[in-house]
């Protein structure tokens, strides 16, 4: 697939089934304006349309990973009006929403610090893995704003609990506070950090595409579902039309045959 931007904030890579999105603002630890939550939007917005991909990986160059909105652009922001300051939200919204809605399992490389913003597009991500030294904060009520674009996908990935305390102290934490509570998946050396991705992106890209789409869905609706028979009717649905598609029909035969299923062909 062609992509109809000229990223000048990102870089793309492509590597058989798997396409790296990597922040590229190094010199300002990768805070993002408008023009890098514009090019984020269109890149996953293509790369989660490429029938050729299987996975994403969101990483950043430099030392941070991403320090949240670049200075430049919050002092811009200062003088915009009430409905400016709400469009220039919105984007950023449906930035994140992009990635969260995105039809390819997207993992976050997290190799350094992530605070404020970069806590929301980390969230918004399926899988999150970093490194020991990254240290994570939502900034936000230090500067008299609140994390609320990004709110929906911190509160689901570190939980209720936790966003209420670090929502309201804008405390500093490390990576193992960001596992304990839930917010990453992973955390490991600098070293190991390609390592622990590309397993990760390894078991992404060995499932059946059309089964890990379809997971992905699922587990956005039903959270939060009350267990009732429209609930039971629902996921009884799921299951019956995937064991009915060609994926799940083969992913079946292959094993019951002892062979590699064709999507690994």
């Amino acid at each position: 697939m062609t992509s109809t931007l000229t990223y000048t904030t990102l870089t793309i890579e492509r590597e058989g089934r798997t396409a790296t999105v990597t922040l590229n603002r190094p010199d300002v630890r990768n805070a993002f304006n408008e023009i890098t939550i514009a090019e984020i939007k269109q890149a996953f917005s293509e790369l989660g349309e490429d029938a050729g991909l299987r996975a994403i990986v969101l990483a950043a160059n430099g030392p941070a990973f991403c320090a949240g909105a670049d200075l430049n652009w919050m002092k811009k922001m200062a003088g915009y009006t009430h409905a400016e300051n709400h469009a220039d939200a919105l984007q950023l919204a449906e930035m994140l929403r992009t990635i969260y809605l995105c039809p390819k399992p997207v993992v976050a490389k997290v190799q350094g610090d992530c605070y404020a913003g970069g806590m929301g597009l980390v969230a918004a991500c399926d899988i999150i893995v970093a490194v020991e030294e990254a240290n994570f904060c939502l900034s936000e009520v230090k500067l008299g704003l609140i994390p609320a674009t990004i709110s929906p996908y911190v509160i689901k990935a570190m939980g209720e609990n936790a966003a209420r305390r670090y929502f309201l102290t804008a405390e500093r934490f490390g990576a193992q506070e960001a596992l304990r509570i839930g917010f990453a998946h992973e955390v490991v050396s600098a070293e190991a950090l390609d390592v622990k991705v590309a397993e990760i992106v390894k078991a992404l890209v060995n499932n059946s595409p059309n089964a890990v789409q379809h997971a992905k869905v699922l587990v956005r609706e039903v959270v939060g579902q009350t267990v009732n028979d429209a609930l039971l009717a629902d996921t009884a649905e799921r299951i019956a039309q995937i064991r009915a598609s060609d994926q799940g029909r083969e992913g079946v035969a292959s094993f019951l045959e002892k062979r590699k299923p064709a999507w690994l062909n």
